[in-house]
């Protein structure tokens, strides 16, 4: 983003953030059981949920580019192509892993510890841990 945006400004994200956690949570998204139904390939519920989400990124995007849509301040989006590296296959494992034995994505776990699940602060420490690794790492990293 080119224009910096005031504390009042990201307001509007906090909302939206909120909201987001309320359709994860009565989606049933948030649910360990339904991550662990999902990798024991048990049920389709979470595979419908991510198609779903893949087709309106999809939509999305194609209606962006169709129509030159700009951002809330006006900016152009611009999309930029994106090189694949082997690093990328070792990094999904590793994010698969961690979802499958945590229960827990990014996405959802503000939702987990905001309904309650405070065992989820342990998920979400390690992953700003992981997080920070790889940054500290990124540049000694094959990739």
């Amino acid at each position: 983003m080119a224009k910096l945006e005031s504390w009042a400004d990201n307001i509007k994200y906090l909302v939206v953030g909120i909201l987001f956690g309320i359709v994860f949570v009565k989606a049933e998204i948030i649910s360990w059981f339904r991550i662990q139904e999902m990798f024991r390939l048990q049920s389709f519920h979470m595979y419908g949920v991510i198609g779903s989400a893949v087709v309106v990124g999809m939509i999305s995007v194609f209606l962006i580019k169709k129509f030159n849509i700009k951002t809330l301040s006006g900016e152009e989006v611009q999309f930029h192509p994106k090189k694949f590296q082997r690093g990328q296959i070792y990094g999904g494992l590793i994010f698969g892993l961690g979802w499958a034995i945590t229960g827990a994505c990014p996405g959802p776990l503000f939702a987990q510890i905001g309904s309650g699940y405070v065992v989820v602060l342990v998920t979400l420490l390690s992953a700003i841990a992981g997080t920070w690794t790889y940054g500290y790492f990124k540049d000694r990293l094959p990739n």
